[in-house]
């Protein structure tokens, strides 16, 4: 799969430069495709849980000239494409395990591949990892989620998040 081969060209190189790949997706169609890149600061992942990416629209331009360059060499992507590369953003996806760790506490929709519990869709507050589960806290009880189960993620937007992420912000 060509976003397989494209998270191992460009993470070496982008983890060098002090970001974190935060996902890779391509949608539509050969020679209509865009390839979206989400990066974060390594700093912004560390220094505190919250944060909408820790970069700036130059990162995301340095970010995108540097994937531009490793992909025109690598070619994993057969046809013609469009290149986004973004910020992920206060309501961002969640993708790895440390994603649902580190937003425990805030309120994410998760959408899992196969059925859990007689359902598939999951709207709560994260409570964190347990082994390999995503624990998620509904109106409807507490769920378990295998981390490779799940086909999407994200945080919801709420005033929560918005004055957490503010904070975080405002300590640097």
């Amino acid at each position: 799969m060509p976003v397989r081969k494209v998270e191992e060209i460009i993470t070496p190189p982008l983890e060098a430069m002090g970001y974190r790949v935060v996902r890779v997706r391509l949608t539509g169609a050969q020679d209509s495709a865009t390839l979206q890149v989400m990066v974060e600061s390594k700093e912004s992942q560390t220094a505190h849980a919250l944060s909408d990416g820790g970069i700036t629209a130059d990162d995301c331009a340095d970010a995108s000239r540097a994937i531009s360059a490793l992909l025109d060499v690598e070619d994993p992507i057969p046809g013609a494409y469009v290149l986004e590369v973004s910020s992920p953003g206060i309501d961002r996806p969640l993708v790895v395990a440390d994603d649902f760790s580190r937003f425990a506490g805030f309120e994410a929709r998760v959408e899992s591949r196969q059925m859990v519990d007689g359902r598939k869709r999951f709207k709560g507050k994260l409570l964190g990892v347990d082994s390999d589960d995503v624990r998620i806290e509904t109106d409807t009880g507490i769920y378990s989620v295998a981390v490779d189960n799940i086909a999407n993620a994200k945080l919801l937007l709420t005033d929560d998040l918005i004055k957490q992420t503010e904070m975080a912000r405002a300590q640097g």
